[in-house]
């Protein structure tokens, strides 16, 4: 296991080094000029090139990458070109707010998903399997931004339980968290019920049930735990795409982590904020998808990595 580890951990260099270069290219190839943004409309061509020189904009292309490579080796990704703070500081800053809303989204779609999805699979064919399945495919069809929409007039504007905007309280992270994990239930709703009929039909259930064990042992012990594997596998997977995907959310709810701080770095195309953001959310995908790996082995002892 400590072998494979490291050798995914060595893995993770060329990945990130893959990303840094897709995320450097794509931010230059973005119409418009830092250095205009930063200095307005009234400046005149002198400002606007002093501007440029001081933020090393008119260097080639492949100099400005090195510098960046230079700079991340040794621990700093530069300054932000809108505020002149660490970059590492300005994402240290906001990521804790998005880990909290991701954690929290993660934890709602867990226990809805898995619940309904194990619910319906007990019950197949019936009502109840019926209404899971019906909301898993409205919570796939319904757009993110939508549903954060609707929630925000119903629950904020009319009912006025909750707050629309801001962070410092967990009423202020209700409808982000829930608004974000619609999609990631829907999707464990499937696969739990799939995973689940697959395993109710095993021999082993049968002969737990045939020792008198009361049916919710059977069902929660031994059914689900080996159902397990490919929902773990789902919940690394959306870890990853919810950290990116709550840039949306953060956004329309004023959450002030990683994806406000992306959406202002992009509208003044602050390079550096724009690549360290970046680079924090591949690592951190990366990260989530190792600690499913290792799970697997913990969850099903017939795995083992060589």
């Amino acid at each position: 296991m400590a072998r494979y580890v490291l050798r995914r951990l060595l893995l993770a260099v060329p990945v990130l080094f893959g990303v840094s270069f897709g995320v450097f290219v794509m931010v230059h190839l973005v119409p418009g000029d830092t250095a205009v943004v930063l200095a307005g409309d009234t400046a005149s061509p002198q400002q606007i090139q002093e501007i440029r020189h001081e933020l090393g904009l008119d260097q080639p292309l492949p100099v400005q990458y090195a510098r960046f490579l230079e700079r991340l080796g040794h621990g700093s990704l530069g300054r932000s070109v809108r505020t002149g703070r660490e970059v590492m500081i300005e994402i240290f800053d906001r990521f804790p707010y998005t880990l909290e809303l991701a954690l929290a989204a993660v934890v709602i779609a867990t226990v809805v998903g898995v619940s309904l999805g194990v619910w319906a699979a007990v019950n197949k064919g019936g009502l109840v399997d019926q209404l899971t399945m019906g909301f898993a495919s409205l919570g796939l069809s319904i757009p993110t931004f939508w549903i954060a929409s609707l929630m925000i007039i119903v629950f904020s504007l009319t009912l006025r339980w909750l707050p629309v905007t801001g962070a410092g309280s967990w009423k202020h992270l209700v409808l982000p968290a829930a608004a974000l994990s619609l999609q990631s239930a829907a999707i464990k709703v499937r696969i739990t019920r799939s995973s689940m009929l697959e395993v109710l039909g095993q021999d082993y259930l049968r002969t737990a049930r045939a020792k008198g064990l009361r049916e919710r042992t059977v069902i929660v012990r031994h059914a689900l735990k080996n159902a397990l594997i490919p929902i773990i596998t789902l919940i690394g997977l959306q870890f990853g795409g919810l950290l990116g995907g709550a840039f949306i959310i953060e956004t329309i709810f004023g959450w002030p982590g990683l994806g406000q701080l992306a959406v202002q770095s992009i509208f003044v195309r602050d390079f550096p904020v724009i690549q360290g953001t970046v680079l924090l959310v591949a690592v951190a995908y990366f990260a989530s998808n190792l600690v499913v790996d290792v799970l697997y082995a913990w969850l099903d002892p017939r795995i083992r990595y060589s």
